[in-house]
Formats: structure tokens, C-alpha cells, sequence
């Protein structure tokens, strides 16, 4: 309880109309549940958190890198949009040099968590579902699934590396570079810190 009054005092500070609009939800929720309709306070509820999880991805957006190898951030990409049907949110980034690319797509109570942990954590179905161009690594302790895209050949290789935080993936896509490579870049993610903010 303590922790989501916290929660309410940093929304409170960091966005003056976010805030509005979150005390605004709260108060037709706390109405709503007095007057008995319970449907209405839950969809209060569900607007009040929709920005809540606004507010934690722009704060998880300012711990991503500011660069990933010699790639800048393309700040015009930037987003954090609210998840349609769930509560949470997609968080993305992208980088870019020379034509090279590398995206950050975070979201939060992700649907595909469950099958993507099933796949990490049961060694049988991992090789059934293997056809040589993906594995099973570890990134700061995490159990992640790189995979080798469609489309790499001998001279280029696009990777992309799902990483679950709890009930949220983290997908990390680069072209043009090695397995490695992608390894060594995603270290630079503070997946710790990541984790703490969206759980």
C-alpha cells in the first residue's frame, strides 16, 4: 500500500495534466463505488492506471541507453502508448547509424510472457520449437531467447532477443550484427532497474 501512495505522489510531481487526469479517474471511481456501480468504478480504475503505466514508461524510457555502439537514439521514435484491452504499456525506442538500426520494444503484462518463459524453461519444448537459428542465453542473470531473422545471409545478420522481466518482454532487435554483438549491446540495458519500475 505504501509503494502505490508513492506511486501517486511521483505521478503527482511529474506531470501536472497526467495527474489531473489520473485524480480525475480516481474520484469518478471512488463516486462510482459509492453510488454501488461497480462496472463504472472498475473502468475508472482501469483509465487511472492506463496513467499510471504512462508515467512509468516515460521514466523507463530516460534509463534506456543514450547510445548503443555508435547508434543515436532517433528521439522522433520515442513512444510510450498505453496497451489496448490490458493494463500496462508498449514502450519503444530506436537507434540508427549509417543504416544500421537497433528498437527497444518494452511491454508491460505482455500476453506473450507465458509462452516465451514455457519455451526458456522446458528444455524439451525449446528443441522442438529450435531450427538451428535460435538459442537460449542469458543476459544479466535473465533468461532470454536470441533468434536469427528471416532474411539474415552469410554477409548480414539481423538478430532479435526477447527478454522476460516477470510479466513483461523486453525485444531487442539489430541489424547487421553477430550474435555477440547483440549479447554485448544488451548488456548496456538496465534490466534491473527496468524490472523495479514495471513490476
Amino acid at each position: 500500500m505504501k509503494a502505490f501512495i508513492t506511486l501517486i505522489a511521483v505521478i503527482a510531481f511529474v506531470s501536472t495534466g497526467v495527474a489531473q487526469d489520473f485524480t480525475k479517474a480516481m474520484s469518478t471511481a471512488k463516486t462510482a463505488y459509492g453510488a454501488g456501480k461497480l462496472e463504472d468504478t472498475h473502468f475508472a480504475l482501469q483509465q487511472a492506471m492506463q496513467e499510471v503505466d504512462l508515467v512509468i514508461g516515460k521514466e523507463v524510457l530516460k534509463l534506456l541507453p543514450p547510445k548503443m555502439d555508435a547508434m543515436e537514439i532517433i528521439a522522433r521514435e520515442d513512444n510510450v502508448a498505453s496497451n489496448v484491452g490490458y493494463v500496462g504499456a508498449t514502450i519503444h525506442r530506436s537507434y540508427e547509424k549509417s543504416g544500421r538500426k537497433a528498437d527497444i520494444s518494452i511491454i508491460s503484462n505482455s500476453p506473450l510472457v507465458a509462452m516465451t518463459n514455457t519455451v526458456l524453461n522446458t528444455p524439451l519444448l525449446g528443441g522442438m520449437m529450435s531450427d538451428g537459428k535460435s538459442k537460449t542465453v542469458k543476459v544479466q542473470g535473465y533468461k532470454a531467447r536470441l533468434e536469427k531473422q528471416a532474411g539474415s545471409t552469410n554477409d548480414k545478420n539481423d538478430y532479435e532477443l526477447q527478454i522476460p522481466l516477470g510479466s513483461a518482454l523486453i525485444t531487442f532487435k539489430v541489424d547487421d550484427c553477430t550474435d555477440t554483438q547483440i549479447l554485448e549491446f544488451a548488456e548496456t540495458i538496465p534490466l534491473q532497474k527496468i524490472a523495479k519500475l514495471i513490476q
